[in-house]
């Protein structure tokens, strides 16, 4: 048996103009590129027009859709990674192919992000074009993915959208809430708006803050008390803990002690059970107990942090 050595071929051996031997070529070969990422796909048009910019192929699978096919026998670089995007949107297509004969580490990590992040009817393929032969036989092109979508890229991107929403809709609670407290309190006036689950502003003492916290479906406000080592902040605890008559009478209401061993933490809490970010229905109602419980709590603290050593 004899057995040949594969050998590369330059690919601009085969096709020394990009535009005019290449993407022709490709126009009539449109099934490898399919093969490759697993669609039938049909030629609509070359140039196909995108505004003032045009796309190298326009192309659609069997189920009509449209598939934009950008060709690069260079490395990749920006710029055809934003024509494929502008061609994405203005060509009001499903698909965007990008073929290269090298693709950048950088760029396989964007098309991987734009998998996740792009709505789930819409794929990005990144793919690899190389050339080889066999002694002498024909040269033969070789289409390789690189990147494209997946089900863990669609799961991983809906985390990130979910997580995303989840930002917006809590820093819209606190643009509200900051709304309502700067009217009765002047405690948290210099804080902005955040996307987390909680707004500090300082008691006037290192390491002690009062807090709001929200979660999904219930809140709460509360004194937060973070030395430089557990004993610290213990030490300050107890002090307060010791006025725990006075200062709970001055509140108007039980507080919650959290101290915590071995860690340096502790928490004075009161909780309101209202709701949470999620229960948007019912934010003025939530936002106007936190603010309320704020202000009484700070009351209640304030002359015993001016106590302290």
């Amino acid at each position: 048996m004899t057995i040949g050595r594969l050998e590369a071929v330059p690919l601009r051996a085969l096709w020394p103009n990009e535009a005019y031997n290449f993407t022709k070529w490709l126009a009539t070969n449109l099934d490898l590129v399919g093969e490759t990422v697993g669609m039938d796909l049909s030629l609509l048009e070359q140039e196909a027009d995108a505004g003032s910019f045009s796309a190298d192929l326009l192309a659609e699978t069997v189920d009509g859709e449209s598939v934009v096919i950008e060709n690069q026998l260079e490395r990749t670089d920006h710029d055809h990674l934003g024509k494929l995007i502008t061609y994405l949107s203005n060509l009001d297509a499903k698909v965007a192919i990008w073929i290269t004969s090298e693709p950048r580490l950088e760029h396989e990590k964007a098309v991987h992000w734009l998998n996740e992040m792009l709505p789930a009817d819409t794929a990005f393929f990144l793919i690899k074009i190389e050339a080889y032969r066999i002694e002498d036989s024909p040269p033969a092109p070789l289409f390789s993915a690189v990147a494209g979508p997946s089900p863990e890229a669609r799961r991983i991107g809906g985390q990130k959208k979910e997580l995303a929403e989840r930002h917006i809709e809590r820093r819209h609670f606190w643009e509200a809430l900051l709304q309502r407290a700067n009217e009765r309190t002047g405690l948290h006036s210099r804080r902005s708006p955040t996307t987390g689950g909680a707004l500090s502003a300082g008691a006037g003492r290192s390491g002690l803050v009062f807090q709001y916290r929200v979660r999904m479906h219930d809140a709460e406000v509360g004194f937060r008390i973070r030395r430089e080592t557990p004993d610290a902040s213990r030490r300050i605890f107890d002090m307060l803990r010791k006025r725990r008559e006075a200062i709970e009478q001055r509140f108007g209401g039980a507080l919650e002690w959290r101290p915590k061993e071995d860690v340096r933490t502790c928490h004075i809490v009161h909780s309101v059970d209202a709701g949470g970010w999620k229960d948007e229905e019912r934010w003025p109602d939530i936002q106007d107990q936190l603010v309320d419980a704020m202000v009484r709590l700070e009351r209640a603290l304030a002359p015993e942090i001016e106590a302290l050593p």
